[in-house]
């Protein structure tokens, strides 16, 4: 019970987060949000790594921390800047298909899914069809809704993310996820003085960013003590509903509203990442 309310705090905690970073990206430069964010969090999962007390991993280990926190920053930057310039709600579901680029990975190595996971892969992608598909678009026309490109790139980032951090986690999961978010911090701040965006943000949207790294570290860290209370699998599945506190918010908050077969579309995505996760 102690996993599953930590798993779904973690949850909750992931899904605010991305709530705030794609609000704060439609009233500033998707980048300016992502270097600022990036930069409290990994002021945060460092003190996390030192009071754990794990030692530093190894090169070994530094590389493949290092390709998650890029595929990461790219991840994070498709999903605010696609939740900044569509429906969150159509957005965030299908950024959590990601649990399927690891299948795919695996299956590459060999290693094939299991058929709990090959049902998750179909109902998720079904799920993905339904969200994605523009209303009043022609019969063999491909109307896309607005931000699902940008889903999709967002789940391929997370999809990479959990690759790289896997590999990098024999040295030790807490200074993986340090690796990992200095890495996605330091290409973020390229990418911005590379396009020469404004890299201080409006006063006013501070706080919003500041809430995107505060609630991102305390997720890594509630899904992380999660896992040392109860069975990973359970773990994964129920940190994979983050989405549904964007959609909440995004509900709340900017009232937004899916038509019935989007909403079906969402429910399908979430148990789609779900049954990938568990099995």
């Amino acid at each position: 019970m102690e996993a599953a309310v930590l798993a779904l705090l973690g949850a909750g905690s992931w899904g605010t987060g991305d709530f705030f970073g794609g609000l704060a990206s439609r009233r500033a430069h998707v980048l300016t949000v992502l270097v600022v964010s990036q930069a409290i969090g990994l002021v945060g999962v460092a003190t996390w790594a030192i009071a754990s007390g794990d030692a530093p991993p190894g090169f070994a280990d530094i590389l493949p921390a290092i390709g998650a926190g890029v595929a990461g920053a790219a991840g994070l930057a498709a999903l605010y800047r696609g939740m900044a310039i569509g429906a969150m709600g159509i957005v965030a579901p299908i950024s959590a298909v990601s649990p399927v680029v690891p299948l795919g990975v695996d299956l590459v190595r060999g290693d094939s899914p299991a058929a709990l996971q090959w049902a998750g892969i179909g109902t998720a992608l079904a799920g993905v069809v339904l969200l994605a598909r523009e209303p009043g678009t022609r019969p063999g026309r491909l109307g896309l809704a607005t931000g699902v490109s940008l889903a999709l790139v967002a789940a391929l980032g997370f999809g990479l993310f959990i690759v790289g951090l896997d590999a990098a986690s024999d040295g030790g999961a807490a200074w993986a996820v340090v690796v990992a978010r200095a890495s996605s911090s330091l290409v973020a701040l390229s990418a911005v003085l590379a396009v020469s965006v404004p890299l201080r943000p409006p006063t006013a949207l501070l706080p919003a960013i500041a809430a995107v790294g505060l609630f991102d570290t305390t997720a890594n860290v509630l899904v992380a003590l999660a896992t040392t209370h109860g069975s990973a699998g359970i773990v994964a599945v129920l940190s994979a509903l983050y989405p549904l506190a964007t959609i909440v918010l995004a509900r709340a908050f900017l009232s937004e509203r899916l038509d019935r077969p989007r909403r079906l579309g969402g429910v399908l995505a979430l148990a789609g990442a779900a049954l990938v996760a568990v099995g």
